[in-house]
């Protein structure tokens, strides 16, 4: 679709009707701090509170009308299911009110996009959610996170948001949680969707999207986790050169693992001492998911793999490929049915 924008909630001096915007803090590099503002590594993650970090930020009173509330303060390194369910519930709670008008989330920046692609695809609703972070801490004297918070607030409270499902808002730009990748260590410039493009961008609080994804989401998953306690396990295999050993395949087995997905060379190719491994594996109900390490493409089972139950990832990514997984294993066990999720999400 072509380029549509919107503006931020005042126009010629005339104040319109703000927006309700809940934001929820859950750590990071965002709410990050070291005793120097020169200093953008060696930092402590999410040690900021909330209230801090929207005081750092008065500009996002005058987009919408703001609340926040602390559900985690970590690094998102150590993000676990019992947060992602947390998140869901709470969001899913929020938005049914008529009091809530969109969801910005804080979050660190090494699992943002998992965070994303989960809730991407278990709320329900049409609603604006938009996650953010930083990439340099709060302390920095090139701290990206207030530019970022102001950002997600906008985008947050654009009509325009509506129906678009999860989004990311860094460093300028709007991206879909199906797409994004963090794809740089240190970088600003780190989170990009190479598979599709920017979903959009925003310049100077006004909202510019260049396309809508395609795929079901939100109110259209068939996902919900508003009455899950935990979810299924699922592990990443990675595979690689002169990878002898089955040892890791058979680490991975135990009891509580329901799925693999493996990180696989080039289209997703499996060492042939693993997949002899994984093959057995699946005898014994184990669902497998070929993914690649590479980052970009598409990986389709083949036709004699996809017999054995091997299943196609397509361009989800080892971590996202894990995320919808969890879910599918949620509604089956069944391989077959299981490859049609994939196909569809």
């Amino acid at each position: 679709m072509g380029v549509t924008h919107a503006a931020p909630t005042t126009t010629q001096g005339k104040a319109m009707i703000k927006p309700n915007i809940m934001i929820l803090a859950t750590g990071g590099t965002i709410a990050g701090s070291i005793d120097s503002n020169i200093k953008t590594t060696g930092y402590t993650a999410g040690v900021v509170g909330i209230d801090v970090l929207i005081n750092a930020v008065p500009e996002i009173k005058n987009l919408a009308n703001i609340k926040g509330e602390q559900i985690a303060n970590i690094d998102s390194a150590d993000m676990s299911d019992e947060i992602w369910l947390t998140l869901t519930q709470k969001i899913n709670t929020l938005l049914s009110s008529k009091e809530v008008d969109g969801i910005v989330i804080t979050h660190g920046t090494d699992t943002m996009e998992e965070t994303a692609f989960f809730l991407h695809l278990t709320i329900k609703s049409d609603k604006p959610v938009v996650l953010t972070g930083a990439m340099r801490p709060s302390t920095a004297m090139s701290a990206d996170g207030p530019k970022n918070l102001y950002n997600a607030v906008a985008l947050a409270s654009s009509p325009l948001a509506k129906g678009k499902g999860v989004m990311v808002a860094m460093n300028d730009k709007i991206q879909s949680a199906r797409f994004v990748s963090k794809t740089h260590a240190l970088n600003v410039e780190t989170f990009k969707s190479l598979n599709a493009g920017d979903m959009g961008y925003i310049l100077d609080g006004i909202i510019y999207f260049n396309y809508i994804p395609n795929y079901p989401h939100t109110q259209k998953s068939i996902f919900d986790a508003n009455n899950l306690k935990s979810l299924p396990k699922v592990d990443i295999l990675y595979s690689y050169a002169n990878d002898g050993s089955d040892i890791a395949a058979q680490a991975l087995f135990n009891g509580n693992t329901k799925g693999i997905v493996v990180a696989g060379t080039g289209a997703g190719s499996i060492h042939k001492n693993q997949k002899d491994t994984l093959k057995q594996l699946m005898k014994k109900g184990l669902i497998v998911v070929q993914s690649s390490r590479v980052g970009t493409g598409i990986v389709l089972a083949s036709e004699a793999d996809s017999k054995l139950g091997f299943i196609g990832a397509k361009d989800l990514n080892p971590q996202k490929a894990r995320v919808l997984l969890m879910l599918a294993l949620t509604k089956s066990n069944n391989p077959t049915e299981i490859a049609k999720i994939f196909q569809q999400y």
